[in-house]
């Protein structure tokens, strides 16, 4: 597959910037994204790069990239993760949803082994800032590849909160 961002210096994941999405209040208004599932076997996806594979092989027929490439997961059981690819326009074939809400963001890095640890410290954060957790994304910045040659594995939490 040909480079898929003028900025990768990989061919794959462009190097990600996190002050931008560090303790930040985003708001979204009717944001595009693919909408598609993984399995999992005890929050470890199974063939996920497949699925991924997939997916932008489709948002680049559709010449559907984003400037700044989102992720999100969204995961609904230990069995079971759905994953939203943010896009610039509709993809033929694609489910295709529209994300909406006010969003608190905070960016971690270091191994997944840490997860718990981040949504421990999301929580504090959020609760810091008065507001409510609603329903938590994951943004994971690079694929595995990438972070390995970035140096860097960078997770962005999004919690979306009351109003």
């Amino acid at each position: 597959m040909d480079k898929l961002y003028e900025n990768s210096e990989t061919g794959c994941c462009p190097r990600f910037n996190p002050e931008p999405w560090d303790e930040k209040e985003i708001a979204w208004q009717n944001k595009l994204f693919i909408k598609d599932q993984v399995r999992s076997f005890a929050h470890i996806p199974l063939g996920f790069g497949k699925v991924m594979i997939k997916n932008m092989e489709m948002i680049k027929e559709a010449d559907a990239f984003n400037p700044q490439p989102i992720m999100l997961s969204d995961e609904q059981s230990a069995w079971r993760t759905n994953i939203f690819i943010g896009v610039s326009k509709n993809v033929s074939g694609a489910e295709m949803v529209k994300i909406s809400g006010r969003f608190l963001t905070k960016v971690f890095e270091g191994h997944f082994k840490n997860m718990k640890r981040w949504i421990k410290e999301m929580e504090t954060y959020v609760k810091s800032k008065n507001k409510d957790i609603k329903k938590l994304y994951f943004f994971y910045t690079t694929c595995p590849h990438c972070a390995k040659v970035y140096g860097e594995n960078y997770v962005v939490l999004l919690a979306e909160v009351y109003n």
